[in-house]
């Protein structure tokens, strides 16, 4: 919510998005987010950034956590899909996750 103070009545069409953002990332597709947005309420942008930001999250390491393997982040991903997250965006999120995991192996040969 700081943020979006922070961001808040920009003409800047870059730094509305950004304004939108900050304000949802943090929704939840089941309702139990800050605002209690639910589902298509939450802004697309929004909940592309919550599962992004989730992925940053648990793969790196914090002062009070050590960082999760990508495989454990993935699994956890898919385990909140309707309740945390929006499945299609998760779908997505999934596609581009293993997209990425091809291009990794097949610079290796």
């Amino acid at each position: 919510m700081i943020g979006d103070k922070i961001l808040f009545g920009s003409k800047s069409p870059l730094l509305q998005v950004a304004e939108e953002i900050a304000l949802t990332h943090h929704e939840r597709w089941d309702g139990t987010g800050y605002l209690g947005l639910k589902e298509e309420e939450i802004p697309m942008t929004g909940r592309i950034v919550g599962i992004v930001d989730f992925f940053d999250a648990l793969t790196h390491e914090r002062p009070y956590k050590k960082a999760w393997t990508e495989e454990e982040a993935v699994a956890e991903i898919k385990q909140q899909s309707g309740r945390h997250f929006d499945p299609h965006v998760v779908e997505a999120f999934l596609q581009v996750i293993e997209h990425k995991d091809h291009l990794k192996k097949k610079k290796k040969s």
